[in-house]
């Protein structure tokens, strides 16, 4: 990509901007773009997590990103994406530049954190990971098929204690009035930051689109205060670089609401750091004074007591934890169980001991907690999400492929694989001590129940 190409009055608002290193960041653009993979402490850091991370790091050729410890940049030819650690979790592909958020924002074990525009999932499954599995996560994403890919991502992590939601922001402002510790605002944006990811970025980007992205931005600022606690902290990003949409939008919400404190500002750009760039602001709303005005209190928010549970959820629950008593003798079952149709969850017990479960009433819900089994008739089958949450030793019986085996690349393909005719029933099938699915072993025979939806096909694994 050359000069040329990029909008004229682009060109000329970065010039303005960035004065004598204008040039510096122009010549930056026709770079090849950064690439990265962040490590899932969910499971890199377990016995089998480390070794594995090793064995990636020496494969992919890695090399730290500075301001995230589990961050790593690889470069091509190497295709961590298309590896068996990819389908296990153990780590998520992302730009380098957009590890920064997570991180300012450092939410803690145990606190009720919102990410308000989450998809694919990047930021989502870097603050879960820095929760340390503990805790309330709602992640939000209000176009339906890029929340699907979003709950696709936090089951492949692993993550049993997040909630994945699909509403505009000013619904759940009306609902969950002043409840999170911690909110990311990954905002959307003019996406300068993706024209060498992404050149039809270019195409779409002009002065107007630049405004338009500010305005909705302030908007969903808006309804980010409203559920932000008192003595709570935000984290406001972007991909992009002008100051419309960075420190002005910042300015006019910190005029707006005199409550909150910037506490600092962080820029990365591509002509000083190794990445795409990006933008973030942590914010923090005053632990006392005048909160949210009367008007906007739109919700309750809270609950003493939760709501019984039917009885048919009740049966449900209990089938199931009779069925694992046997399967999965180290699976403890904290949460509250929810059922739609025949698909069992457990809603992370964060949520049900603090907030009531009435509040997704309504909502469109892709993923409530962790999905952990389906009810069919008169039988258990365990669900996909369940697999990737569990250690190898809380089920009954597990199947350990080493990643350079030939035979993990046929389980992921689908196909079923001989086993000794002594192995029966469910079986949790690892690479390298790390989940990647169910099977069900039968007369010297493992059926492959990895989702058809997640399977590699042959040619992807021929290129290698």
């Amino acid at each position: 990509m050359n000069e040329e190409r990029l909008p004229a009055a682009y060109t000329a608002a970065i010039r303005e901007m960035l004065g004598q290193e204008a040039d510096a960041f122009l010549e930056s653009c026709t770079a090849r773009r950064t690439q990265g993979l962040r490590f899932n402490t969910l499971k890199s850091t377990s016995l089998s997590g480390r070794a594995a991370a090793a064995h990636a790091a020496d494969l992919f050729a890695l090399t730290p990103v500075a301001w995230c410890p589990e961050g790593y940049y690889y470069e091509e030819p190497a295709r961590p994406g298309r590896h068996a650690y990819h389908t296990a979790g153990l780590y998520y592909i992302q730009e380098p530049s957009a590890m920064s958020a997570a991180e300012l924002l450092a939410p803690r074990a145990g606190e009720t954190v919102l990410d308000l525009a989450a998809a694919p999932g990047g930021k989502t499954t870097h603050i879960a990971a820095l929760m340390q599995g503990q805790g309330l996560l709602v992640s939000n994403e209000i176009h339906p098929e890029r929340a699907k890919i979003l709950a696709e991502n936090v089951e492949r992590l692993g993550i049993s204690h997040a909630i994945v939601t699909s509403a505009a922001p000013g619904e759940l402002s009306r609902r969950f009035l002043e409840v999170f510790d911690r909110i990311m605002l990954d905002a959307p944006c003019s996406g300068e930051g993706m024209f060498r990811k992404d050149p039809a970025a270019i195409g779409e980007w002009s002065p107007e689109h630049v405004e338009m992205c500010a305005a909705r931005q302030w908007d969903i600022l808006q309804d980010a205060y409203i559920m932000l606690k008192p003595g709570g902290s935000l984290a406001y990003s972007t991909c992009t670089f002008n100051r419309k949409e960075n420190e002005d939008t910042i300015s006019r919400f910190l005029n707006s609401y005199p409550d909150m404190e910037l506490i600092c500002e962080k820029r990365l750009w591509p002509h000083v750091e190794k990445g795409e760039g990006h933008f973030v602001a942590l914010l923090r709303k005053e632990a006392s004074g005048e909160t949210v005005p009367s008007q906007s209190k739109r919700g309750c928010g809270r609950s003493k007591t939760g709501p019984k549970l039917p009885s048919t959820v009740r049966d449900a629950y209990q089938q199931f934890m009779n069925w694992a008593a046997g399967e999965l003798p180290g699976f403890t079952g904290h949460g509250m169980p929810l059922l739609f149709g025949d698909s069992l969850y457990l809603l992370p017990e964060a949520f049900s001991a603090s907030l009531h479960t009435g509040l997704l009433d309504g909502l469109k819900v892709p993923r409530a907690g962790l999905h952990i089994a389906h009810l069919k008739k008169n039988r258990i089958e365990p669900a996909h999400a369940l697999a990737m949450a569990l250690l190898p030793e809380q089920a009954a019986r597990s199947y350990d492929l080493a990643a350079d085996n030939p035979d993990i690349q046929a389980w992921l393909r689908g196909e079923s694989l001989p086993v000794p005719p002594e192995l029966h029933g469910w079986t949790l099938v690892t690479v390298d001590g790390l989940p990647v699915s169910w099977g069900k072993a039968s007369s010297g025979q493992l059926k492959n129940h990895l989702p058809k939806g997640l399977r590699i096909l042959k040619a992807q694994t021929d290129e290698q």
